[in-house]
């Protein structure tokens, strides 16, 4: 079999060769590697055309099961010892957290070596049943199209045909290779979480496949961490015109609250607290008997954590009326991934696979933006390497009608995270 390079490794050694300069083994792509990246770019695209058609929303447990079927079944074609795992019993418990949460499929690939390394990815979305006739798969152009391709189909299409990959190279130098898809990102991951954060102690590098900016191509280092505050206050209905004294208004003591909790955002750490909802009474000439509140928290390091439930705690102690009964509950909806020493090295590494190899540039953000990711989960208890946005270049994550990825950005992906394996693997790498 001839390699025949792809356009964008074309165009990533031409400007070279135009100028002379000598392209050495060690500053071209593996050639094998890219011709397998070529081969696998049309059978990913049909897994995603596969994921795509299955409508998998958070709570849809009838989607899940199908979703997390076809997923295991293709990790057994590839040779995989494979887990369905129902998370639901050692899940955490939030407001919203459903009873029956969606399985987790869990494949471990044993190697000869010693180095393990996981790739996680989640298959569930944030839409409902039905809205699948809006936005079907479908190609266009450089774009693929579909609910839920570019948050996260597409990162467990690319973990897919990157392990295929690795199989059809023969390659089995690490100890362990785990891939995990959960089905519960979404909701903030009750039930995998623990699951995530055990086996990211257990492994010597951990790549998530959520997708880059069609923008800005670069991998996350650091996420924000989420929280929420829930303030419940509990009065006395009495008739507002006639009898007001004889109430206890909720709604007053509500405002008291949000008022003297709206200074607590930190600019200079970035954390980050803002009060979104609200809602009180029934009528408008009843004084309201109870009223709620909800707030939104994002923190960049996990110690902040502590500070700002402290503070709420502290803050809600002073009441306007003692006869309201207030109820302030604080959840720690996921942890803030941190960058560290070692994901920065890993990163440099990855970096320099995409500029020697494929002429690319790829960016590595230490600065925490946008939403939480299970990246973090993963790195809550370890100092080993935790890296977000493996996947592919996407646009429309949580929309119903523009949400698609770059087709062109199918090689390149499968090409890096191939190579990441085999490198972490071989010890070229600084992972630990």
């Amino acid at each position: 079999m001839h390699f025949h390079p792809s356009r964008f490794f074309a165009r990533a050694l031409l400007p070279m060769l135009l100028a002379g300069a000598a392209v050495t083994a060690a500053a071209a792509p593996d050639a094998r590697i890219a011709e397998l990246a070529a081969a696998q770019k049309q059978p990913l695209l049909d897994s995603l055309s596969q994921l795509v058609a299955i409508e998998s929303g958070s709570r849809d447990l009838e989607g899940l099961e199908k979703i997390s079927d076809l997923i295991a079944s293709k990790l057994k074609a590839l040779g995989g010892e494979v887990e369905l795992i129902d998370p639901s019993a050692e899940a955490y418990r939030m407001e919203d957290t459903p009873e029956k949460i969606g399985r987790v499929v869990r494949a471990t690939f044993k190697g000869t070596g010693t180095k393990k390394i996981m790739l996680i990815a989640h298959m569930d979305t944030v839409y409902t049943i039905g809205m699948l006739n809006k936005q079907p798969f479908r190609v266009e152009g450089d774009k693929a199209y579909g609910l839920g391709i570019a948050d996260d189909k597409q990162g467990v299409a690319v973990i897919l045909h990157a392990v295929a990959m690795l199989q059809a190279l023969k390659f089995k130098e690490y100890g362990t290779l785990t891939v995990l898809i959960n089905g519960d990102e979404e909701i903030s991951s009750p039930g995998s979480r623990v699951l995530l954060t055990r086996l990211g102690s257990e492994h010597d590098a951990v790549l998530s496949f959520e997708g880059a900016s069609v923008k800005d191509d670069k991998l996350s280092l650091a996420t924000a961490g989420i929280a929420s505050v829930t303030l419940n206050v509990s009065g006395k209905a009495s008739h507002a015109g006639s009898a007001p004294e004889l109430g206890v208004n909720a709604l007053y003591e509500l405002s008291h609250q949000i008022l003297q909790m709206r200074d607590l955002s930190d600019p200079a750490t970035g954390l980050k607290m803002n009060w979104t909802i609200s809602k009180s009474g029934s009528n408008r000439n009843v004084i309201p008997a109870s009223a709620t509140a909800g707030a939104d928290v994002r923190v960049l390091k996990v110690a902040d954590y502590d500070r700002i439930e402290q503070q709420v705690n502290e803050r809600v102690k002073k009441q306007l009326i003692p006869e309201a009964k207030v109820e302030l509950k604080f959840e720690r909806r996921r942890p803030p991934l941190e960058a560290t020493d070692a994901s920065r090295a890993l990163a440099q590494h990855a970096q320099a696979i995409y500029k020697d190899e494929l002429g690319r540039p790829l960016g590595a953000d230490d600065k925490a933006a946008g939403g939480g990711t299970d990246a973090a989960f993963a790195s809550l208890k370890t100092k080993a390497p935790v890296i977000e946005r493996f996947g592919l270049q996407g646009f429309g994550a949580h929309s119903a009608d523009a949400e698609y990825v770059l087709i062109d950005s199918i090689e390149p992906r499968l090409y890096l995270a191939t190579r990441m394996v085999m490198d972490i693997a071989r010890g070229k790498t600084s992972v630990r």
